[in-house]
């Protein structure tokens, strides 16, 4: 399917090489085939799939001094590894120190759950995983993954063992690779769903991860695919998604978003304004990651998302060229999905087509443990069906829930401080992994947005608005700071003793849905973590005196002066 990148470009290309600078961007379509920059070197060099028998055969029996630097900081991400961060290197040395400083000899380990689907016995692998071999750490993550911490080298053969005896991988859960494609977590029996994505989940996972045509890419490719008229999977993020649409003519399928990203530079994903029916999602697919595979810049990491091509070529060009080179047939024109105003998260007591229900619990900033998710597993079987989903809003849902086992359900989850009626803020706050354990985070984010919820549950037990706080520990927006109704990037700041302190860069009014915007800045609004909880409370005194009627939190956010958001 896809073009011979030494000899296919799209139209005007052959004027821009003529212009081209040198080193151009390393597009591979353009005849750019000499690496760049380090990480486009060790991918020439080895592919990073290929790690996996080092780390079996060599890295496993012999200890973490006898990894080879480009396989630890780069190529064991294929396989959903990533060294955690020394203990007690404070955030004022994040940038200054070099990676062998910064690495500790643990790792983290990422988890894939595509679509967020899981089972009883896959749930309880995974606890088993945590409790034997990662201190009983878990968190469930904002892209239906779950990470654990504490893992040592000499563990992962055994430790993949288990997790593929039940149908879980770590392939490719990292790296410049096809992360996990998300999929709505009540796909197939929620009572108001367009279509089932589940089928195009699974068929793109087996055909493509873990396939060396698309295991080196410029960058990450995050993808998605709902068939919810809750667009539940943060699609206008994501590089690309497919979201669930009714033709006039052809009836249920999907509507097509690409270019989205945060981080440093956020873009909020474009339509590409076509349809394009159940079977035909993998191939399509397929045809937006070579585009990226072939024509996304390699020169500079901090443009190498698909995200900038999008930008620089508009959104008429990219579909030409899918269309021509990579499918070779024209797409179908297709209506724009309805924007959904409500929440997405699936908290909370849901009917299913079948006369059954799901349930949403919310843990506290993803944070759980070997030890509940073992107990979770239990009590899916226990009250439902035994299927589970995770949410890309850090939550999970459990499915199949008859009338009677509702209220037992929700106690039990409860006595796990797993809230399926929880608190405003504990719904909607989320936060990466912060310092404890990234090598890029400046400041606490669990804590602290731990710490923030439990504070606010005390001084406002009436709050009762839809409220987003996403709290990261650097400007890297894992934790979708630029879409928050409160977004905290994490940063050094002066305390009121002229004392440097963690702290946060305030980002306001930032939302998903009807009106997504990106959050504004609002000149010099910098909190040091102490300051969090009353700065809050504040804010929200204020948005309670001046909102107009229902208007939201965001709205009220973006208009209002930057007196009543200090």
């Amino acid at each position: 399917m896809a073009p011979d990148p030494s000899s296919t470009s799209p139209a005007g290309a052959s004027s821009a090489r003529a212009k081209r600078p040198a080193r151009g961007e390393g597009q591979w379509a353009l005849g750019y085939s000499e690496p760049l920059n380090p990480n486009e070197r060790f991918k020439k060099d080895d592919d990073g799939l290929n790690v996996r028998l080092r780390i079996e055969n060599d890295y496993s029996r012999n200890g973490f001094d006898s990894i080879d630097p480009n396989d630890l900081r780069g190529r064991m991400r294929w396989w959903g590894l990533y060294t955690q961060r020394k203990p007690g290197i404070d955030g004022g040395r994040t940038a200054s120190l070099e990676p062998h400083e910064l690495d500790d000899e643990y790792f983290m380990l990422r988890i894939r759950s595509d679509g967020g689907l899981l089972t009883p016995e896959q749930l309880r692998a995974i606890a088993d995983v945590s409790q034997t071999y990662a201190r009983d750490t878990a968190d469930i993550t904002d892209r239906q993954n779950i990470q654990l911490h504490w893992v040592r080298i000499e563990d992962v053969p055994a430790i993949w063992e288990r997790l593929e005896a039940v149908g879980l991988t770590t392939n490719e859960a990292c790296g410049d690779t096809p992360r996990v494609v998300l999929g709505s977590p009540v796909a197939g029996v929620a009572a108001d769903e367009i279509i089932d994505g589940t089928s195009a989940v699974r068929e793109i996972v087996r055909r493509y991860i873990g396939d060396p045509r698309f295991s080196n890419l410029p960058r990450k490719f995050k993808s998605a695919v709902s068939g919810s008229p809750r667009q539940d999977v943060a699609h206008e993020i994501n590089d690309l998604s497919f979201i669930g649409v009714v033709h006039p003519e052809h009836g249920p399928g999907f509507d097509v978003w690409v270019g989205g990203g945060l981080s440093t530079n956020p873009m909020l994903a474009q339509r590409l304004g076509a349809w394009v029916p159940l079977e035909e999602v993998p191939d399509v697919w397929e045809a937006v990651i070579s585009v990226f595979r072939d024509y996304g810049y390699r020169r500079l990491r901090t443009r190498a998302r698909l995200k900038f091509l999008v930008s620089d070529w508009g959104i008429e060009k990219v579909r030409e060229v899918i269309e021509t080179q990579y499918l070779n047939r024209p797409l179908l024109d297709g209506p724009a999905a309805a924007p959904y105003p409500g929440r997405r998260d699936h908290v909370g007591v849901y009917p299913q087509t079948d006369g059954l229900h799901y349930v949403g619990a919310a843990p506290t900033v993803g944070r759980v443990s070997g030890t509940v998710l073992h107990r979770v597993g239990d009590l899916a079987e226990q009250f439902g069906s035994g299927r589970i989903r995770l949410t890309a809003q850090q939550k999970f849902v459990i499915l199949d829930v008859a009338e009677a086992n509702i209220e037992p359900l929700v106690a039990a989850l409860h006595e796990l401080r797993l809230e399926v009626r929880p608190s405003e803020f504990r719904r909607g706050t989320m936060a990466c992994t912060g310092i404890e354990f990234c090598k890029l985070a400046i400041v606490d984010t669990k804590g602290n947005a731990a710490s923030l919820v439990a504070v606010l549950e005390d001084r406002l037990p009436t709050f009762d608005r839809p409220l987003t706080i996403n709290v990261n520990g650097c400007p890297n927006s894992c934790a979708r700071i630029q879409i928050a109704d409160i977004g905290l990037k994490g940063m050094l700041v002066t305390d009121a003793n002229g004392q440097q302190a963690e702290g946060f860069q305030v980002h306001l009014g930032g939302e998903l849905g009807p009106d997504a915007v990106l959050g504004r800045k609002p000149r010099g609004l910098k909190i040091t973590a102490g300051e969090l909880p009353d700065y809050v409370e504040r804010v929200l005194g204020k948005y309670a005196d001046q909102r107009d009627g229902d208007e939201s939190f965001g709205s009220w956010a973006r208009r209002a002066d930057e007196e009543a958001l200090a």
